[in-house]
């Protein structure tokens, strides 16, 4: 009985401590002015281009970027702009967690609003599955690389070609490789304007709007995932480790970005 309470004990001891959304207190006047530049980026944004879109991959961040779209801004004759002027898409790749699928449900209820849904071409994803399996993307960089393509890249063309203008959620902090991000980017690739308002938002700004403001959220953030992507290339991450470590952890961290941000 003593054996099996302390092999009990230090299984406890070994569970690893899953990162978890900050609880940390922000500042209410800090907030609210970081909240006020980012209606006015998206405002700015909004009277700038003619066909704007917010492509959502339904994180933490989007979810705060569509809360001001579909809920703040509606609310303000000052900022119907950016209601009106920029639309809201999502990827639908095939792969994405339940949790992910739900939380469209979660937007249509709150908000009265579905978001426009774009998904991969199935002959290209049969083509994949035929060369390369199922779950191929976990032999080589290359083979990710082109699952990504199809299933997020080509699907994000579709989404942009009639867009002068699109928005992301991206932030400094989440990687190494988006550690020089800025406002504002020509994306070169595509031909368009692309904008980050939340370029120099911290993790604990986000989630302190996301708690003040009740803004439904992908379930598994709170079961340890801070960047959720496919479900096979997306893991719970420990405490202290890299926000988008979970995010094709079999590679290096250089390479963990999917294509949709290429950088100039």
């Amino acid at each position: 009985m003593a054996f099996h309470s302390a092999q009990t004990q230090a299984s406890v001891f070994e569970r690893p401590i899953l990162w978890a959304p900050p609880k940390r207190a922000i500042d209410s006047a800090a907030l609210e002015e970081k909240c006020r530049q980012l209606r006015e980026r998206l405002l700015d944004i909004a009277r700038t281009h003619q066909r704007t879109r917010l492509a959502s991959s339904l994180s933490a961040e989007d979810m705060v970027i569509t809360d001001v779209i579909l809920r703040e801004a509606g609310q303000s004759e000052q900022y119907q702009d950016i209601t009106e002027h920029i639309d809201i898409f999502t990827l639908e790749t095939g792969r994405l967690p339940a949790e992910t699928l739900a939380l469209l449900d979660q937007i249509q209820t709150r908000y009265g609003t579905r978001l426009a849904i774009y998904t991969p071409d199935q002959a290209a994803v049969q083509a994949y599955v035929d060369q390369y399996g199922m779950n191929g993307f976990y032999e080589s960089l290359q083979a990710r690389r082109q699952c990504c393509d199809i299933r997020k890249v080509v699907p994000l063309a579709a989404a942009l070609a009639n867009a002068d203008a699109w928005i992301t959620g991206q932030r400094r902090e989440q990687s190494v490789t988006r550690s020089d991000l800025d406002l504002h980017e020509q994306d070169e690739a595509r031909g368009i304007s692309k904008y980050n308002p939340l370029f120099d938002w911290s993790e604990q700004e986000v989630w302190a709007y996301v708690e003040r403001y009740s803004v439904p959220v992908n379930a598994l953030h709170y079961q340890g995932y801070p960047s959720i992507g496919c479900d096979p290339c997306t893991k719970a991450i420990r405490v202290g480790e890299d926000p988008r470590a979970g995010r094709w952890w079999w590679e290096n961290q250089d390479s963990r970005e999917c294509g949709l941000h290429v950088h100039n």
